[in-house]
């Protein structure tokens, strides 16, 4: 886990920023350059407390650095990241306002989980009993004197958030809290979160599960090469994504029929068509009254993870398996190294 750092300026000449709603941040022309490389560019932001917000991008697009910047690790190059109208460095009681772990958190393999969560209590003036509070309430009651080198990679992952918990903080900033929990840890998180955002706490998770993101996210953030690409509620950024599914042996004729209609309607290489529209009802009245026989109609309902590749096409550069499957790995070779592993 990351600990926020000391006192940084954001930039010369800024001006004081003025109190926020408690938990709120603020991401305000926010620019980190390293050298030629500008990791983030010009990006604003707001996260808003009683919401789980998904901080979403493809390696590489800013995020960690936003984050960094956001808990006075990183000193910006410009703009501001502030959390209840203060820069991290100003705020009275960080470990009370913030909980944050950004990285993988190591552990004295050693030393219990309690015994962790105690050191972490002692060196923020905490009262001891906390730690065995969080841990129930992620669910490490029952190992709390287990020693960490036993804990499988979801237990650490547990570890890890109670240790942001410790504080009672109103805002939490996760960096990929999903990882190494099984599909029930991950359904138990889901639920955990809206419990937190329930309570009107502020709730900031970057992750690649896209999935579970669009499980749990009230609003979504997503960056491409350090700029913001688009920002909303997930209401916001699925409207007018809901897509018709149309199948059938020949569509030819419904193409003039849904230009006549005003709709627009693409066509794949295996048949399918795809028409922007929810009018399930309008597709089949057409579909009949030109003679055109249908297979298949149905809603493709808004996804996430389609929305984020489209936006942030082309980030990740690779081999393309479009036109065949990837290359098969070559047979191990036998020998005496080989056999050896075996035994």
């Amino acid at each position: 886990m990351t600990s926020p750092g000391q006192p940084r300026p954001a930039t010369a000449g800024t001006q004081p920023v003025q109190p926020e709603p408690n938990g709120r941040i603020v991401v305000d022309h926010l620019t980190k350059v390293f050298g030629s490389q500008r990791a983030v560019d010009d990006l604003s932001f707001t996260v808003e407390p009683g919401s789980v917000t998904g901080f979403l991008g493809p390696n590489g697009a800013g995020k960690t650095t936003t984050l960094r910047m956001l808990l006075g690790l990183v000193t910006p190059t410009s703009g501001i990241a502030t959390i209840n109208g203060r820069h991290y460095a100003e705020l009275p009681a960080p470990l009370q306002t913030v909980g944050a772990a950004l990285e993988a958190s190591s552990f004295h393999p050693a030393h219990t989980g309690l015994q962790h969560l105690r050191i972490y209590a002692a060196a923020a003036g905490l009262p001891a009993q906390r730690a065995e509070e969080v841990l129930g309430l992620v669910g490490l009651a029952g190992d709390a004197k287990k020693k960490t080198k036993g804990y499988s990679m979801g237990m650490r992952q547990r570890l890890g958030l109670a240790a942001t918990l410790l504080g009672d903080p109103r805002v939490l900033i996760l960096d990929e809290p999903a990882n190494g929990l099984d599909p029930e840890g991950i359904r138990w998180l889901r639920g955990f979160f809206r419990h937190l955002a329930s309570e009107g706490r502020t709730v900031l998770v970057s992750s690649h599960q896209l999935s579970e993101v669009q499980e749990v996210a009230d609003r979504a953030v997503i960056l491409n090469r350090g700029r913001l690409v688009r920002a909303g509620t997930l209401a916001e950024l699925s409207a007018g994504t809901t897509t018709a599914v149309v199948r059938g042996p020949d569509l030819r004729q419904l193409q003039p029929a849904l230009v006549q209609a005003g709709l627009a309607g693409s066509t794949e290489a295996d048949g399918t068509m795809r028409v922007r529209t929810d009018d399930l009802r309008l597709l089949g009245h057409l579909a009949f009254v030109n003679g055109v026989e249908l297979h298949e109609l149905r809603l493709e309902e808004f996804d996430l993870e389609q929305l984020f590749f489209t936006l942030t096409e082309g980030a990740y550069q690779g081999a393309s398996f479009d036109h065949g499957p990837p290359p098969q790995m070559p047979p191990p070779q036998q020998g005496p190294s080989t056999r050896a592993e075996g035994h």
